[in-house]
C-alpha cells in the first residue's frame, strides 16, 4: 500500500533510517503526521494517521461540545508505536479511533500497518492507551517496593520471571527503558487520569531531576 508522510521533527515510532519512512511516497491517499507536524484535514484522503505521544487525538481534532459532544470521527486516526522507555520501538501499533471514526479509513490505516509487518491493535481515544494504562502502575508499584526494602530489585525481578513467566522483571525492564522517560510517561498519565498508581514514583523523579541538571 502506498503511504505519504508530513514530518515536523524526529518520530519516536519511525526513527530516521528505518525503511518504512525510505518507502514512502510524494504522495498518496493515506498520509502520516509523524514528529509533531502540523495536522491539516483532507476528507478526501483514505486516512490520515497523526502520531500520538501522550496526549489524545482529540488534541489535534478538536472535540465538540453540546449536543456534538461525544459524537467525534472522520478519517483521522491517531497512532502510537509502543516503546518500553528509550528502548527501540516494537512491532505493535496502537491505532486510536474516535467514536465516530470513519470505518473504511479505519480499515484502511490497519491494513496499512499490517502490509508492512506491524501487529496492530485498535483503541479508543484515551490518554495511555492501552499498554501503558496497564504497565505504568506496575512499574509504579515495583519502584515503590524497591524503596519501601520490600524486597531488592534482583529478588523483584527474579520472583516475576521465575513466578510469573515474564521474561524480564519490571525493575530492570523500567531501568533500562529509562527512568526520566518513565517520569514523563506516568507524569502525563497522572495530570490526566489523577490516579494513584500513575503518579512518578520517587527514583523516577529523581532521574527526571538529574537529568535536568546535566
Amino acid at each position: 500500500m502506498t503511504y505519504m508522510i508530513v514530518t515536523g521533527g524526529e518520530s519516536r515510532a519511525f526513527p530516521s533510517g528505518e525503511s518504512f519512512l525510505e518507502q514512502a511516497a510524494a504522495d498518496a491517499d493515506i498520509v502520516l503526521y509523524l514528529g509533531g507536524a502540523k495536522l491539516r484535514a483532507n476528507a478526501h484522503k483514505a486516512a490520515i494517521l497523526v502520531e500520538l505521544g501522550h496526549e489524545c487525538l482529540g488534541v489535534h481534532t478538536g472535540e465538540g461540545g453540546g449536543t456534538d459532544a461525544g459524537e467525534e470521527g472522520s478519517n483521522i486516526l491517531g497512532f502510537n508505536r509502543y516503546r518500553n522507555g528509550d528502548d527501540e520501538p516494537s512491532n505493535l501499533i496502537e491505532l486510536v479511533r474516535q467514536p465516530r471514526t470513519e470505518e473504511t479509513a479505519l480499515l484502511a490505516a490497519k491494513a496499512l500497518f499490517e502490509a508492512a509487518g506491524f501487529d496492530v491493535a485498535v483503541c479508543s481515544d484515551q490518554a495511555g492507551r492501552i499498554i501503558d494504562r496497564l504497565v505504568q502502575p506496575k512499574y509504579n508499584a515495583a519502584l515503590r517496593f524497591l524503596d519501601e526494602g520490600l524486597a531488592s530489585a534482583k529478588d523483584m525481578d527474579l520472583t516475576c520471571r521465575m513466578g510469573l513467566g515474564y521474561p524480564e522483571g519490571p525493575i530492570e525492564r523500567v531501568c533500562r527503558g529509562g527512568l526520566a522517560t518513565q517520569h514523563d510517561i506516568t507524569q502525563a498519565l497522572f495530570e490526566t487520569y489523577g490516579t494513584p498508581g500513575y503518579a512518578p514514583a520517587r527514583r523516577a523523579m529523581v532521574a527526571k531531576q538529574r537529568a535536568a541538571r546535566e
